[in-house]
Order: C-alpha cells, then structure tokens, then sequence
C-alpha cells in the first residue's frame, strides 16, 4: 500500500481539466427563469414530480436537470418531496388505474394556487398506453392541467422551455 501511494505521490495529477460547458440556449432559457421565478415566486420555484405510470424516460430527463451541465438549482428550480411544499406539479406518464387516487391525493395537498404540467405525450393524450385496461388516460382526466410540454421523452431544454412558458402566465 505504501509502494503505491509513493507512486501515485510522484506522478502527480495526470487528468485532463474539465472543459467549461457552454449553452447559449440554456443560460437565457435560466436568466428568463430566474428572472420570472424572482418575480412570481420570492426567488424559488419548488416542483413535486409525480409519475404516474410512465416507462421513466421523462424521468431520466426531470433527473438530468439536476446533474452538473443543466444545475437547475442555481435558477431557484428545486425539487420537494412533499406536495405540501410544491408550487408546481410535473406529472409523467399516462394515470393507471393504482395511481389515480394518488395523483388526486397529491393534488389536493398542494396549497394554491397550483400549477401542473402535463409532462410528455403519455400524460398529454395517454400515449400508446391509453387502450389499456389498467390505464386511465391523460393528465386532464384526472386533475386540471395548466401546461404541457410535448415530447417522447421531452429534453431538458424542453422542460425548461416548458416551465418557462407556464410561469410566466
């Protein structure tokens, strides 16, 4: 263990800096955020995302706005466990039949007014999923829907862009 040690002490730090990420479309979509969240919101934007039966694309999405290229956090977007504590409410996927009394629960829980996003074509119009019989359908079905953002699963960008549009009604 000491030989190695040694060794790593005198070849010093051979990695490479991280390169400094820049996107152009991200920055203004998150100086228009802030500037929008600051205004309606006291400087913070809280979401509670809800799946509601989706395959977890959109998931992997919502997550990755959270890693370090997209870090929502530093535009006052913060994600609560609690729809006590939500100002917003992103739903993915269509409603199955076991979490439509859930969906409905969380709604209710949240204070007003309430905002919700219908997030990807699955909660928009219930997808390829909506024939099923362990489906409700859509969002709107269930809960009133305020906002939707469109895609298959939506990009980060997207659910800015999404956000964005909704807040600043």
């Amino acid at each position: 263990m000491l030989k190695t040690l040694i060794k790593t002490y005198r070849t010093g730090v051979v990695t490479e800096k991280i390169p400094k990420a820049e996107n152009p479309q991200l920055e203004f979509l998150g100086a228009n955020l802030k500037k929008e969240i600051v205004k309606n919101f006291s400087g913070s934007l809280a979401i509670r995302q809800v799946d509601a039966g989706s395959c977890n694309a959109c998931e992997l999405e919502i997550h990755a706005l959270n890693n370090p290229f997209y870090d929502i956090e530093r535009f006052g977007i913060h994600f609560v466990a609690s729809p006590r504590h939500a100002d917003l409410l992103l739903v993915t996927g269509p409603v199955s039949k076991h979490m439509e009394e859930a969906l409905i629960a969380t709604y209710d829980a949240m204070p007003g007014p309430k905002l919700v996003i219908a997030c990807g074509e699955c909660a928009y119009c219930g997808g390829e999923f909506c024939k099923s019989y362990a489906c409700v359908g859509a969002v709107s079905k269930v809960i009133p829907v305020d906002g939707i953002i469109h895609g298959c699963p939506p990009t980060p960008l997207s659910l800015l862009q999404g956000i964005l549009e909704l807040i600043s009604r």
